[in-house]
């Protein structure tokens, strides 16, 4: 007889929850782990979960070039981790493929483990880290869900599980927008839209930042009017923040760009990554792991004259027509294997959704999403500090100082579109 026929709508994520889903423990894989632990396998996740966040990057910007960018890897890496729990044959492993990960070298209980270490981490509020993620899964009620999966995406990720009546779609898409409205402070609202009767799924990762600078802006030093370049010689009047202090700073020598970090109280941090003019594609296309890590060891503190924009940015991206074109091809077709996940029924993902929301100003930054070059720094004899003006297309990274993965990821093409 022939099984029912079901879409699993994967939401990855959205703007953050102040309050994390609880759910705990795992059973496989490789963490994000602190720095220190370098020999720890944990650590080989932080650099595939960086080299992903790049290659979905350059996707991204090669779809809608000249537009701002902005979304959470780690949240969209969680959430395709997530899902792997319950996928099969060919659909795991495009998805673990794809997220970087050598199934010989580093066996999927090891990856697991890894990613639950880190959701562990981002779920235990706390005021210092300035980072909380949680992971929801709204099931269909009448849906035989096999009883591992389960228990691993609550021990493994610590979901929190509602059964959900997706017979009365505007009913449940209500009761979904509200719950992701309420967990990101009102940041993200109606982001699910159109939801169909066969949905058997909603699959949705959060993830909040919100983080105090350590040496913050003074409102009067922010001009309110400063042209910043946009392409063909064009500009737009926007606010501009200014300081001098000591930061760390360096220059890229082989890749022309200024890379200036910007610590937050507590255990976060901003890179903000300048490129000369008419260097940002070749900028773009070097990011890497390997690279990044190279820029956190070679920065030099140094006084430094800054002007950056205040700017609030958001972006909505379309997974469901982006991860096939990085090799997650059958989870969104009828190759679909998803046996994991239920006993008897078909699910294939129809949609994956994910939503991020950047607001840089004076005191801090706020961030939310609902998923062998060495640096130089100039000679003493040079000036007495630099000033870096921050007034064309930029690169920013927000990151934890104990985690070599980058949390948040963008380009700011117009500080003034939001």
């Amino acid at each position: 007889m022939a099984t029912s026929f079901y879409e699993a709508l994967f939401i990855v994520g959205l703007c953050a929850p102040i309050y994390c889903v609880p759910s705990i423990t795992v059973s496989r894989g490789e963490c994000l782990h602190p720095s220190s632990t370098k020999n720890n396998p944990a650590s080989q996740v932080s650099s595939h979960n960086t080299d992903f966040a790049f290659r979905l990057y350059r996707r991204l910007i090669s779809e809608a070039p000249s537009q701002n960018v902005f979304f959470s890897p780690m949240s969209v890496s969680t959430s395709l981790a997530m899902l792997s729990l319950g996928a099969r044959s060919a659909t795991k492993t495009q998805i673990l493929l794809s997220l970087g990960f050598n199934l010989t070298h580093t066996p999927e209980p090891a990856i697991h483990q890894a990613f639950r270490h880190l959701v562990h981490l981002f779920t235990v509020p706390s005021k210092a880290l300035g980072v909380q993620m949680g992971n929801v899964l709204f099931i269909k009620k009448e849906l035989q869900l096999q009883a591992n999966f389960l228990d691993n995406v609550k021990r493994l990720y610590e979901a929190e599980v509602f059964p959900t009546d997706f017979s009365n779609p505007s009913k449940a898409q209500a009761r979904i927008n509200s719950y992701v409205k309420k967990e990101t402070k009102g940041k993200v609202k109606n982001l699910v839209q159109n939801l169909d009767p066969l949905t058997a799924m909603v699959l949705v990762n959060h993830i909040f930042f919100k983080a105090k600078w350590e040496k913050p802006f003074h409102p009067v030093d922010t001009k309110k009017s400063f042209p910043f370049l946009l392409g063909k010689g064009t500009t737009v009047p926007v606010p501009m923040m200014r300081q001098m202090e000591q930061f760390s700073f360096g220059v890229d020598p082989e890749l022309d760009c200024f890379v200036l970090q910007m610590n937050y109280r507590g255990d976060n941090m901003a890179f903000f990554v300048l490129p000369g003019k008419g260097k940002m594609r070749q900028l773009e296309q070097a990011l890497s792991a390997q690279r990044l890590r190279k820029w956190r060891h070679s920065l030099q503190k140094r006084w430094i004259e800054v002007f950056i924009p205040k700017f609030s940015i958001s972006a909505s991206y379309n997974l469901e027509t982006i991860l096939p074109k990085m090799g997650i091809c059958n989870a969104f077709n009828k190759n679909a294997d998803f046996s994991g996940i239920v006993k008897r029924d078909f699910l294939q993902v129809s949609k994956a959704t994910h939503k991020a929301v950047l607001d840089v100003g004076e005191e801090g930054t706020e961030a939310v999403a609902a998923t062998a070059t060495k640096l130089v720094v100039r000679s003493k004899d040079g000036p007495s500090h630099y000033t870096v003006f921050f007034d064309r297309p930029f690169l920013l990274l927000l990151m934890n100082q104990d985690i070599d993965s980058v949390l948040f990821l963008g380009k700011v093409e117009n500080p003034t579109v939001s």
